[in-house]
Order: C-alpha cells, then structure tokens, then sequence
C-alpha cells in the first residue's frame, strides 16, 4: 500500500484548466504570438486561451495555450512573457464577492501599505501595471470561461526532458524466450510424459 501513495506523489500531473479570461472592463485577456498582452472583443481566437495550471495552495500559473510563454510580473509592476516558469510566474488567485476573480502577483505587493499588486485590464483593453490595479475596480475583475480540463506536468519540471526509451532496449521474443528456458529444457515442464 505504502509503494501506491509514493507513486501518487512522484506523479508529475496537476489537473488545470484551459480557459478564456474575461475582465470586467469587457475584454478578453489575449497573449499575441510575440508575448504581448492586451484585452480584445473577440473570443473566438486562439491568442485568448490560457492554461492554469494549479503550482501551490490557490496559486496558479497562466501560460498562453499558443505560445506556451508564461505571464509574469517583475518588480515594477509590468507584466512580461516569461519562456522558463520562475516565482515571477506565480499569482494568487483570489475569488472576489461578486464572483470574479482577482490574480495578484505572489512575489511583489506596496512596501509601504502591503496592498497586493494585480493583473488587470483598463478601459481600452490594455494592461496596466500591478501597482496601479485596485482589487475593488474592473480592471482587476477577470471571469474565468473555463473550455475543458487538462493534465499538465509541473512547471518547474518542464525545462527537464522526457526519458524516452532507446530503440532496442525492449526485449525482443529471442531474448524473452531464452530467458524462459533453463539449460535448453523449458522450466515449468515435468519430466513425466
């Protein structure tokens, strides 16, 4: 039993969602091929789905489902594109009364006042800086539109490749077949006849 709950754990797998993100302002958030985010009207293309991918207690990670670069927020307060998934990726995802849901960065807050900074979206679809985002505004509002459920490997495990077998290490029916035999003589065989 104790050999089953360890493989569970070594199970790299974390169940996500890939989904639209609707911000209050009346935008979709959108990645463009180059890393660049901003809000759009149109939710049929393909720049505006979004993987979250569950990295810690309410913490998620957002990755662009197209580009496969991550949001991240540096010290500033400016959102980027990240390829490598670093604390910069972290943001805790808070659910608001209303129902929407606010995404602040794990790694920087106002040193003065603590107040956290967040993603979010002004009135002409662009994004602002974090620490000039309030929790109460819009702007910070996002409605996840989740699309389907999804299996993802670790962020931090995706620098690392895969292990693929090398071709001729399975055993061929010549190896297994002599593996069988013992001395030439089958061993589950009697001797009686």
């Amino acid at each position: 039993m104790g050999r089953i709950s360890s493989l569970v754990f070594q199970d790299p797998q974390l169940k996500g969602i890939v989904t639209r993100l609707y911000c209050r302002q009346g935008y979709f958030l959108q990645m463009h091929p180059d890393g660049a985010l901003d809000g759009t009207k149109d939710d049929s293309t393909n720049s505006t789905l979004f993987n979250l991918i569950p990295v810690g207690l309410r913490v998620v990670a957002i990755q662009g489902v197209k580009t496969g670069l991550y949001i991240a927020m540096n010290g500033e307060g400016y959102l980027y594109p990240s390829e490598l998934f670093t604390p910069e990726c972290k943001f805790k995802e808070s659910v608001f009364e209303n129902y929407y849901v606010i995404y602040s960065s794990m790694l920087y807050r106002q040193q003065e006042s603590g107040r956290a900074w967040f993603l979010g979206l002004n009135k002409e679809g662009q994004v602002m800086k974090g620490n000039r985002v309030k929790k109460t505004k819009p702007a910070a509002h996002f409605l996840p539109k989740p699309l389907e459920v999804a299996m993802y490997r670790e962020p931090s495990l995706h620098d690392v490749g895969e292990t693929v077998p090398k071709a001729g290490v399975t055993p061929s029916k010549s190896t297994s077949a002599s593996a069988m035999m013992n001395g030439g003589k089958p061993v589950n065989k009697s001797k009686t006849t």
